[in-house]
């Protein structure tokens, strides 16, 4: 049995006043709040957060009732005058998110910034971040990652950000929403070949939670079948690759895709250069077939 007043210990922690609490919250379950979360929460004077009504909704669960205001990527150097005077009132503020720790891929850091220069203290009270949760229940056996957040919407800066990480000796992290989930699986495919590992993390810690590690050759035939298409997608792509068999992983129509799709965003010297590195295969041999696209 839980020994009840084990809770009452969190309270002997000093909680300075004149303080910005930078606070996770749930990424999903409402159960995975920290007991200092929820006590931070009931002592701070007000919450900024990115959407009031996700966070009142959150709040409300644990049966607490605060004063909100928004803070968001179209407003973020606004607020940050607002906290500041609101600090320097001796006021306890604590900064969320929708969903898990404030700053990953969310607005935050400028706010951070200018109330540790204005000589003011902020505090962490960490919990749930997606990015962490995927990748320790990944099974991919790498001991550092590189998280990109969204990828850009425009395809073109998204296949060379992408290209560029080809040789990465880190695992990548990324988020995907629904709706493009199937357009940037592809590009998975074409820029990284089929035999890497994709994981999928998918709507983490809700009822309908999956965790599914596949090649990406097989990535579009799971993401089709029984609408593994909805909710968010936190996605982690292996960096170990094969390059020196990488003849025994492509066929010849496999490398003439790649190249022409890497003929799409780069020059050709470019396009040669790296798909040489990549796969082994000789420059002249890839520049002949490249000459045959022109013709």
């Amino acid at each position: 049995m839980i020994d009840i007043s084990f809770f009452n210990k969190i309270k002997l922690q000093n909680y300075p006043h004149s303080t910005l609490y930078v606070l996770a919250t749930p990424i999903g379950n409402i159960f995975d709040i920290t007991l200092r979360a929820l006590y931070v929460l009931s002592i701070v004077d007000s919450i900024a957060c990115e959407d009031t009504r996700n966070t009142n909704n959150l709040i409300m669960q644990y049966g607490l009732s605060k004063i909100l205001f928004s803070v968001h990527k179209y407003n973020e150097y606004k607020a940050t005058n607002t906290i500041i005077t609101k600090l320097k009132n001796k006021e306890r503020i604590a900064l969320v998110s929708d969903s898990g720790t404030p700053t990953i891929s969310d607005p935050g850091a400028h706010i951070i910034s200018a109330v540790q220069n204005a000589g003011l203290r902020v505090l962490p009270i960490p919990g749930a971040s997606s990015v962490i949760t995927a990748f320790c229940v990944s099974g991919l056996k790498n001991k550092s990652f590189y998280f990109l957040g969204f990828l850009p919407i425009k395809k073109k800066k998204r296949k060379e950000i992408l290209i560029s990480l080809i040789n990465t000796k880190s695992t990548l992290i990324l988020y995907e929403a629904p709706h493009r989930i199937m357009k940037t699986v592809h590009e998975l495919l074409q820029i990284f070949g089929p035999m890497r590992q994709i994981v999928f993390a998918q709507e983490l810690t809700k009822k309908f939670e999956k965790i599914h590690r596949c090649f990406l050759k097989d990535a579009m035939n799971w993401l089709n079948k029984d609408n593994h298409k909805k909710g968010e997608f936190v996605l982690l792509i292996e960096s170990t690759f094969l390059k020196n068999n990488i003849n025994n992983v492509y066929n010849n129509k496999k490398i003439d895709n790649i190249l022409k799709s890497l003929l799409k965003i780069l020059t050709l010297k470019q396009t040669i250069e790296l798909l040489s590195n990549l796969t082994g295969i000789k420059k002249n041999a890839l520049y002949k077939q490249a000459l045959l696209f022109n013709k």
